[in-house]
């Protein structure tokens, strides 16, 4: 174990901590759910990084990703042509990639993985493994069954986890609440998995088996930072109990793959329409803090990048520090933690693969760490999402909702640097799942 192994390791435990200051409760914290939450967290990363056994089942999953994405790509290239192909790429008929287009290259991916998700779930894949994973939360962290079950859904799916736990959210404590609300934004859905994929493939050939890792270990990062920041102080009505997740399974298979790839319109449409309007306004804020502080920096004579980018990366950079990454590389991450906060993951995974490919990291442990530690959906724009998502589903809901999003997108957000940094523990370059 090297000193960076040992600081992402002092690390989890000082998130840790900085969550119970944060705590609305600190007398009732559920102990036992850290204690069991921080351990699962390291047994499997232990499990997948150290372990040969599962470092080649991690790597058999890895490939098996990056073949279906291949399939993915048949459907872009028949209906966008030369647009579908990434830079360098040529089709069959000798044309060559007209460069790199976001729009067309990556994201209708999501279109096929909504149905391809959609197809498992009516085969009974997908509710057999959420199950699984549910009663393993709840016997061994004693949290409801209602609430493993949602966090265990978001392994797999996004917003759509609050809909298996519907008829339980009326009469859930705030604590439940808190908790369903910090899973949603501390993972990410395999719907948009394979589009990280996409950026950071061809860079980092193991990234598929990484972020499915990430997306597990962040479950139980979430139920950890999430009873930290809002403890229980109820008794939940699904406490012990095993609780069977709540969806109308399709007529065939056909409706399946249809209501699935209607599903994943949607939410390209969400994502595009979000990228537009987010990152136009943080140029707009930028222009402002530019013109600002660039009149400040003339009267003091100094340099400073006035960028919302730059200033949020200052304020991660002591967080970024606790993942255990070397010196030079901590700035960079701390500033695509920042820029995930305000524009979403997905300019962060895309400006991670930019930074990557210019040499602007000094190892690849750093961008593994950081590629962890990026897994989620804890920026401001996913808090109206999963807050209002669930408060359609339970309207009588819709104060505690509202009451406790902030505290769980900070608990989301603890959850996704601890989840870095539990992968920080164990990456090290004799790893399997570290490279090849």
């Amino acid at each position: 174990m090297t000193v960076y192994n040992l600081i992402s390791f002092v690390g989890i435990f000082v998130l840790a901590f900085v969550a119970w200051l944060c705590s609305g409760c600190r007398r009732n914290v559920n102990w036992h759910a850290v204690g069991w939450g921080i351990g699962l967290q390291l047994l499997f990363a232990f499990f997948i990084f150290t372990v040969p056994a599962g470092s080649k089942v991690f790597l058999f999953v890895n490939d098996a990703v990056v073949k279906v994405l291949a399939s993915a790509q048949a459907g872009t290239r028949f209906v966008f042509g030369r647009l579908a192909l990434p830079p360098g790429a040529v089709n069959e008929a000798g044309e060559t990639s007209l460069g790199s287009f976001l729009i067309f290259q990556g994201l209708p991916t999501i279109v096929f993985f909504a149905a391809f998700l959609s197809v498992l779930y009516y085969a009974g894949i997908m509710p057999f493994f959420v199950r699984l994973f549910a009663r393993l939360f709840s016997r061994t962290m004693r949290i409801s069954g209602a609430e493993a079950l949602s966090v265990s859904s978001n392994i797999f799916v996004g917003v759509e986890s609050s809909l298996v736990v519907k008829p339980y959210l009326a009469e859930m404590t705030v604590s439940e609440l808190g908790t369903i609300i910090a899973a949603g934004m501390a993972t990410i859905a395999s719907t948009v998995l394979a589009l990280y994929v996409g950026f950071l493939n061809p860079l980092l050939p193991t990234i598929a088996g990484h972020l499915v890792s990430a997306s597990i270990i962040a479950a139980p990062a979430a139920i950890v930072m999430a009873k930290l920041v809002i403890p229980e102080t109820g008794r939940p009505l699904t406490l012990g109990l095993d609780v069977k997740p709540h969806y109308d399974r399709e007529d065939n298979v056909m409706v399946a793959i249809i209501n699935g790839a209607e599903s994943g319109l949607k939410l390209l449409g969400g994502i595009v329409s979000l990228l537009l309007a987010v990152l136009g306004l943080l140029a707009f804020l930028d222009m402002i803090l530019g013109w600002a502080g660039g009149g400040l920096n003339r009267l003091l004579g100094i340099r400073f990048d006035w960028s919302i980018k730059a200033l949020l990366g200052y304020v991660f950079y002591p967080f970024a520090a606790l993942l255990g990454l070397p010196g030079p590389d901590i700035l960079p991450v701390a500033k695509l933690l920042g820029e995930r906060a305000v524009a979403t993951e997905v300019v962060a995974y895309q400006h991670l693969a930019g930074i990557m490919a210019a040499g602007g990291l000094q190892s690849a442990r750093s961008a593994i760490v950081a590629s962890y530690a990026l897994c989620g959906f804890a920026h401001f724009a996913s808090l109206a999402i999963f807050v209002g998502g669930t408060a359609a589903l339970a309207p009588s809901r819709i104060k505690d909702l509202s009451r406790v999003g902030l505290r769980a997108l900070l608990a989301a957000t603890l959850a996704c640097l601890m989840t870095g940094a539990v992968a920080g523990v164990f990456a090290t370059g004799g790893s399997l799942l570290f490279g090849r």
